[in-house]
């Protein structure tokens, strides 16, 4: 998943340029600094004035997730969650406590914590719940801003177009000059409608896909701390988590129960996607 976002953006521009070149188009003749002010300033424009300052300034943030961001490990996840299963049915869920300083993620830790505290099942359940659902909302209002500025480019981008031919109409005395001027114009819509299809639509989709495996990540440790709350066997916490995997993840899962008796009382686990607000 890490870069595979920017190698694919990086791509689809190559293969456009090198299309292009190939029918005959010069490099320099796509270069034309009026219309990529009109399409990219007029399009950070209207997108701040679509969402405000707070969440048009997360855009820098997250282009860096976009391209470096990766989805978490759910096989580690469970490894992890049945091994304090393990724990909990040999030695009580307040010998939990031991390990809680070892957890590194945060979300995990609380919930183990608030295990080992006697907190109600239900209040458990709506706190750990509530926490994932306004992630999701935050997550929401950051990536929207490239949907927004994919929806406006190409508009702005024929209004960039139109302006420019507005120019050539005032030229049409000088025959010469009008082949030049209008293949300038088209730039612009050239501009809009690629920024929207190879950089904005890509940008977004992928935060999109990386939230929606966190709150997955997230609702199996969910699962997995009910589970260990309520009791039950180790065996039945493994299967029940064993749902949220690929069938070829809970092959490896089995696969190395089978050859280590059972799952890993570890803590440790690779980070989860970082928010994305």
């Amino acid at each position: 998943m890490k870069a595979a976002t920017a190698i694919g953006i990086v791509a689809a521009m190559g293969m456009i340029l090198m299309a292009g070149i190939m029918e005959g188009v010069s490099p320099p003749a796509l270069i034309n600094i009026p219309a990529a002010i009109i399409v990219f300033g007029g399009t950070s424009g209207a997108t701040f004035a679509s969402v405000g300052m707070k969440r048009f300034m997360l855009i820098p943030k997250m282009y860096i997730k976009a391209f470096t961001g990766e989805v978490a490990d759910l096989s580690t996840r469970v490894s992890t969650l049945v091994g304090f299963a393990e724990r909990a049915r040999k030695d009580g869920l307040l010998a939990l406590e031991e390990d809680i300083d070892n957890i590194d993620d945060d979300f995990l830790k609380k919930g183990m914590q608030l295990v080992v505290d006697g907190t109600d099942p239900d209040l458990l359940y709506e706190i750990l719940e509530t926490e994932v659902e306004a992630m999701a909302a935050r997550h929401k209002d950051a990536y929207t801003v490239f949907e927004k500025g994919a929806g406006l480019s190409p508009t702005i981008g024929v209004l960039g177009t139109v302006v420019s031919l507005i120019h050539v109409l005032g030229n049409l005395s000088a025959p010469e000059t009008l082949g030049p001027l209008i293949a300038g114009a088209f730039l612009a819509t050239l501009y809009g409608v690629g920024a929207a299809n190879v950089v904005f639509y890509p940008v977004n989709y992928t935060l999109v896909m990386l939230s929606a495996a966190e709150v997955a990540e997230r609702n199996l440790v969910i699962e997995g701390i009910m589970s260990i709350q309520a009791g039950d066997n180790p065996r039945v916490v493994q299967e029940k988590l064993l749902s949220y995997l690929s069938p070829a993840q809970r092959a490896v899962i089995l696969d190395e129960g089978s050859k280590g008796g059972g799952g890993s009382s570890s803590a440790s686990s690779e980070p989860a996607a970082a928010e994305a607000a």
